[in-house]
């Protein structure tokens, strides 16, 4: 039952613009509404991160890209399928999220996520969620609850306790980018 009282209690927070510390597919991560401005600026400052850093925003599904990306391969939906990992893929021509979770390029960095516990917090959400390593800028990225910093833990409104007793997936996600021509290029592998 921690799943469903974990997601029913991220609700409100996230609804109203607060932040949560979650496991991911990858590592433990502050995650907020990524369409809300004032959520995302909580955010960079918990992390003590310049704005000009970006962040991964979560999706459920690869059709939910159509919202958020303008223009995004034809086959896109075959190239995640075809990933093996988690993948985040940074497109050209970012919408309808918060300003200052796009990069200054107008690009942004999107997962679409496997893992049951983050597919149903984006689903009841209706809304992407950010997702970034939860950590302060430049200290190393937890793989589990206990290596997540109190300062961390003490600056989010609420925490997910799904997972705690075991590692998240440990690593950190491949990143590609996806041009405006269609080529592919790996940023981290």
């Amino acid at each position: 039952m921690i799943f469903e009282d974990d997601i029913s209690a991220a609700m409100p927070v996230l609804r109203n613009g607060g932040l949560i510390l979650y496991p991911t597919d990858t590592i433990w991560g502050i995650g907020c509404d990524a369409t809300n401005e004032a959520a995302v600026q909580k955010v960079f400052a918990l992390k003590q991160r310049s704005e000009s850093k970006s962040l991964v925003v979560l999706l459920a599904d690869v059709r939910d890209l159509l919202h958020y990306v303008a223009n995004p391969r034809p086959d896109i939906a075959d190239i995640i399928a075809g990933f093996t990992r988690p993948t985040t893929v940074i497109y050209e021509g970012a919408l309808g999220l918060a300003p200052n979770v796009i990069s200054e390029d107008g690009s942004i960095a999107i997962r679409i996520v496997k893992d049951v516990f983050c597919r149903h917090l984006i689903k009841r959400l209706r809304k992407p969620l950010v997702s970034t390593s939860a950590n302060i800028s430049g200290a190393p990225a937890p793989a589990q609850f206990s290596e997540v910093s109190p300062v961390i833990k003490q600056g989010v409104d609420y925490i997910v306790r799904h997972r705690q007793e075991e590692a998240a997936g440990n690593v950190a996600s491949r990143i590609i980018r996806i041009g405006k021509d269609g080529s592919i290029a790996i940023i981290r592998d």
